[in-house]
């Protein structure tokens, strides 16, 4: 689902996996680097500040660690102005809700702040897009990912 004012965009799936197993692929770095990123640095503690990275380096993203409740939820903040992890600036923050569901785990994914960024319409509608279209990539990727790893346990 979208939202058409670009307030948040939400994603759900399932996966046949235990939510501890799936807490650990959407907190850690070493799973997040398979499924998302190229690659990832942070400790999975509440105010660890940390960078997703992509294309060997050439965009490196500060993130924040804002919730780590295993199995349950994690959060972070990302995509902050000027690139530079800061608590008092307006950024994107990314929510993992896992929910056990039937054998498997339920994934709920939000990402909000778009609004609150400051952008003039322009911008807003295509960062909104851009996201979008990065989630409905990932998303399945991660639902792949968790399933191939399922599968070698």
């Amino acid at each position: 689902m979208t939202s058409l004012e670009f307030g948040s965009i939400e994603r759900e799936i399932h996966v046949d996996a235990p939510p501890e197993v799936v807490f650990e692929v959407v907190s850690s770095p070493e799973h997040i680097s398979e499924w998302w990123t190229d690659d990832a640095s942070f400790e999975v503690r509440p105010g660890a500040v940390g960078e997703l990275v992509w294309g060997d380096c050439a965009k490196v993203m500060p993130m924040t660690v804002v919730t780590a409740e295993p199995p349950r939820v994690f959060a972070f903040r990302w995509c902050y102005p000027d690139d530079k992890a800061d608590d008092s600036v307006n950024s994107m923050l990314v929510t993992f809700e896992l929910t056990p569901s039937g054998s498997g785990t339920k994934i709920r994914m939000v990402e909000t702040g778009f609004r609150e960024m400051g952008w003039e319409v322009a911008k807003l509608e295509e960062q909104y897009q851009e996201h979008v279209d990065g989630w409905d990539t990932f998303i399945p990727r991660l639902g792949n990912y968790i399933a191939g790893l399922v599968s070698t346990l």
